[in-house]
């Protein structure tokens, strides 16, 4: 085999699997186990003050019924706030069961367990809860106002953190600046909707006191190590496993949500395994959203367009609790001046609890808010200026010999923000040259003198992948030639079987389908991080290519002494190891494996080799296990990046409005990306256009629907609308690759990139077509229409 595997457009090994209906879910385990039910707050802010199990507990197959008052001890406590950080000075996270007072509608006040679900379902209709309706903080803005309702009784206002940062002289830069423009931007909540809901099946063992879960999580090792610590077990009894995960984006990596704990509390409770399957109205009301931001943006500027400073104000809606801390806000203003060289900087924002569900990462976790405010700032200077959409973007650029460029504030990992390679102008060009900007100039001039609304949206980015602290790999040769790796990390559908698999194939010489990945089960590999932030093939990849690595020098070793030739003329191809020039005097790597490990007994033919090496060492007065060896070839390796790594992009859509309907159409939509050095093309191109379509649903069509009470108005797929594919464009892809210089694989991360400039684009897209500006998302076909017939609005 002589085919270099990283960079080829390799087919996924996990579709076979998948396409024949064996992919295995957290629903396809344990069909015998007792259905859990989980009864939800009807109130957006209410006290409880009785809550009457009695006709649960009498309804026939019911096990048990839990409300706040059954827990004790630790897990009678708020569940831990992941991420702390000194501007957090009022956080608050929630309990596994309500104790006193409900903050969102969904938030778990009681526990059924039955024979199977639909006895629960029956059950937890049947408790009674007599609340007191509170206040609700349910507008984000209002909620930020002194005097508001407060979202938890016990605080005086909403805010729970505050962060300001300064780079440069802003207030003298404003001053100086030959324009200043003031502006307002909002973008409204979004959430993941994967495919598969949440679920957890718990079988807890009282003889041994082990735990063990399946969970459809985006973060198992960290599921396993907070369950340990809540239930006082030995983290070597507890064991997680993320089996194939239907979608996660952000939404499954909080550790915990209640059902989880629940659910593993009410297995040891009732010596039973337990199951719950989240349904879709529970998804939307008892999941983690995003998104909710307002930005006051002052910008000065010079004649030619380069902007001389920003200053920025904004607003983070938490929902009801912040048990991710200020990630989402920190990250936006972390990267709010995206690919653009801005010497003076300042912001300050705010998080703020309103009685919506709780808000933690989405696909693009923080950036789609800074791209949008970045780039309609941009559209916005341009027009006022009477400079050209793409020539004030280049004015701005961080130049390609400007890295590592420091961008002046903290990132979120603690460190600063330092971009580690880039060249934004060469992707720009690429798109224009695939757009053909000239042409569509004229096309639009066209258009326009034939009434209809056509429009050209442009959106830059620059997006941080890759933060640590760790992750790890196993790499194991079998008997068979055939080569295992084991990482924590899970999959949602990212197509790790294939792309480490590429990556081992290479240093091994082992085909890619001999190479089987293991993912996100603690029983193989109990030590990592999580599935989220773009950062698996960047931290989990260079894991992988270190344990790779390391078990190839093992192999080496091992035929060397076999071979009796030196390492150095050994080469790995083919699954085997030959001497170079000899192809024909070699060894197959299973008989290496075989012969690594020396036998005191042979267990069929292929291992008498192992046998005889060790009857052959004692012979010569030698060590059958040469020093500083171990068995096996295999090896476990971790890797820990000294910093984040930060890929980037330039997408812009040609969008028509029919001014009958109202309705936007997208002709076309271009998109330039690069993440360093390319794993799989293919693939990076799934990842992309899957990340395109959430861009675009969340800037035209999915839009949360609260009242006043916050109630969530439109919590289902009836109601809420989630494009199909007849809403998404053929996507026209182009890459570049600026390798990272931080880690040996060159590469950075690409599982957001599609969907952080959606919204940007869209508006500015809108903009154009309309001659107004969009300063508020998502749209709508009613959105378009007030713009249209302003008269008419109200």
């Amino acid at each position: 085999m002589t085919t270099k595997m990283f960079g080829a457009p390799v087919q996924r090994n996990e579709d076979p699997r998948f396409l024949t209906g064996k992919g295995r879910y957290v629903d396809d385990f344990e069909s015998g186990a007792y259905g859990a039910a989980f009864l939800r707050s009807d109130f957006g802010h209410a006290k409880i003050l009785e809550i009457d199990v009695a006709a649960a507990l009498a309804l026939d197959g019911v096990y048990g019924v839990y409300t706040h008052a059954d827990l004790e001890g630790v897990l009678s406590e708020p569940l831990p706030l992941l991420i702390p950080n000194p501007n957090l000075f009022a956080p608050r996270t929630q309990y596994a069961l309500a104790k006193e007072e409900v903050c969102y509608v969904g938030e778990v006040v009681a526990m059924v367990v039955a024979k199977d679900r639909y006895i629960a379902e029956d059950a937890a209709g049947m408790i009674f809860v007599d609340y007191e309706p509170l206040p609700v903080a349910s507008d984000l803005e209002g909620a930020s106002q002194v005097g508001a309702p407060v979202a938890h009784s016990d605080m005086d206002d909403n805010v729970n953190g505050r962060v300001a940062e300064e780079k440069g002289d802003v207030d003298g830069a404003i001053s100086a600046a030959t324009h200043v423009f003031e502006w307002r931007f909002e973008i409204e909540r979004a959430a993941a909707m994967p495919m598969e809901t949440r679920g957890v099946v718990a079988d807890y063992d009282t003889r041994t006191e082990s735990l063990l879960m399946y969970d459809s999580t985006q973060a198992p090792t960290g599921v396993r190590g907070g369950l340990a610590q809540l239930f006082g077990l030995d983290p070597d009894n507890v064991h997680v496993v993320a089996p194939d995960v239907g979608g996660g984006f952000g939404m499954k990596v909080i550790q915990f949500y209640p059902e989880e704990v629940m659910v593993a509390w009410a297995s040891r409770k009732l010596g039973h395994v337990v199951k719950w399957i989240e349904d879709r109205r529970e998804d939307f009301v008892g999941s983690n959203h995003e998104r909710g931001q307002v930005h006051h943006v002052k910008v000065g500027a010079d004649d030619e367009g380069h902007i001389l400073a920003m200053d920025v104000k904004f607003i983070n809606d938490a929902g009801a609790y912040c048990s991710y801390g200020l990630i989402i806000p920190i990250v936006t203003a972390a990267q709010m001046q995206g690919p653009y060289k801005i010497k003076n900087f300042r912001y300050e924002f705010r998080n703020i609890f309103t009685n919506k569900v709780p808000t933690s990462p989405y696909r693009g976790a923080g950036r789609p808010q800074a791209v949008y405010v970045m780039e309609r700032v941009m559209d916005r200077v341009a027009g006022e200026l009477g400079i050209d959409r793409t020539e004030i973007r280049r004015r701005n650029f961080i130049g390609p010999d400007e890295f590592p460029y420091e961008v002046g504030v903290m990132w979120q990992d603690g460190g600063n923000v330092v971009y580690d390679s880039g060249d934004y102008e060469k992707g720009l060009d690429v798109l224009l040259e695939a757009l053909d900007y000239p042409a569509f100039l004229a096309d639009q001039k066209k258009a326009r003198e034939e009434g209809r609304l056509l429009g050209l949206g442009i959106g830059c980015y620059v997006e941080g992948t890759g933060i640590g602290p760790y992750e790890g790999a196993l790499i194991k040769i079998l008997n068979d030639g055939s080569v295992t790796v084991a990482i924590a990390v899970g999959t949602q559908g990212q197509g790790h079987e294939t792309v480490f698999a590429q990556i081992v194939s290479d240093e091994l010489g082992v085909p890619v389908d001999r190479i089987k990945i293991v993912s996100g089960d603690t029983r193989r590999l109990g030590y990592g991080v999580g599935t989220f932030a773009s950062r698996s093939a960047v931290v989990a990849g260079n894991a992988v290519l270190k344990a790779a690595q390391t078990v190839k020098r093992k192999a080496a070793e091992v035929a060397s002494r076999s071979l009796e030739v030196s390492v150095e003329d050994l080469v790995f191809a083919d699954g085997r190891v030959h001497v170079e020039g000899a192809p024909d005097v070699g060894v197959p790597l299973g008989q290496l494996a075989i012969i690594s490990n020396p036998l005191r007994y042979a267990f069929g033919k292929d291992s008498e080799e192992a046998v005889l090496l060790a009857q052959r060492a004692y012979a010569g007065s030698d060590r059958p296990l040469p020093e500083g060896t171990s068995p096996g070839l295999e090896a476990t390796e971790f890797f820990s990046p000294k910093a984040g790594v930060f890929a980037f992009g330039t997408h812009a859509a040609v969008v028509e409005i029919d001014r009958d309907t109202c309705n936007l159409k997208i002709l076309r939509y271009v998109v330039h990306h690069d993440c360093g050095k390319v794993i799989n093309p293919m693939i990076v191109d799934g990842q992309v256009q899957g990340g395109v379509a959430q861009g675009i649903g969340g800037a035209f069509y999915e839009k949360f629907e609260y009242d006043e009470e916050a109630q969530l108005t439109n919590a289902t797929f009836m109601d809420f609308l989630i494009p199909y594919a007849t809403e998404i464009p053929t996507l026209e892809l182009h890459h570049t690759e600026t390798p990272s210089p931080l880690n040996p694989l060159g590469i950075k991360g690409v599982g957001e990139a599609g969907t952080i400039p959606g919204a940007a684009v869209i508006a500015n897209a809108v903009s154009d077509a309309l001659g107004q500006p969009v300063d508020k998302m998502p749209l709508s076909p009613l959105i378009l229409f007030e713009m249209m017939h302003p008269s008419l609005d109200g």
